[in-house]
């Protein structure tokens, strides 16, 4: 997905994040200066949906307008080979696990 923030505030006059900001601390929606640089630079590390909910409030505007698609980015699955595909329903090799209430370290 890419983000399209600063585009959609721009499509709607608003040019400076900090002028977003305040619209936001206006609806109670508090957002730092270091997320408010992720948000508007278009790399944003999280994104709360009540958050996103008040971001499109503010703007006037759906979850597409600022989340566009990228299906070319995502990788293509990998075949399995014959050791890792198992049919659901047929049976596979199972470890029984020790009793002692523990479990082994890693390999």
């Amino acid at each position: 997905m890419k983000w399209n923030l600063r585009l959609t505030a721009a499509n709607r006059g608003i040019w400076k994040a900090s002028e977003l900001q305040r619209m936001l601390a206006e609806r109670d929606v508090v957002i730092s200066a270091g997320k408010m640089s992720g948000l508007w630079s278009g790399q944003p590390n999280t994104v709360k949906l009540d958050e996103l909910d008040v971001i499109c409030a503010v703007l006037g505007c759906g979850v597409e307008e600022l989340l566009l698609p990228e299906p070319e980015r995502v990788p293509e699955p990998v075949p399995a080979t014959d050791s890792q595909a198992t049919a659901v329903g047929q049976p596979r090799a199972v470890a029984p696990r020790p009793r002692t209430g523990r479990s082994l370290p890693p390999r």
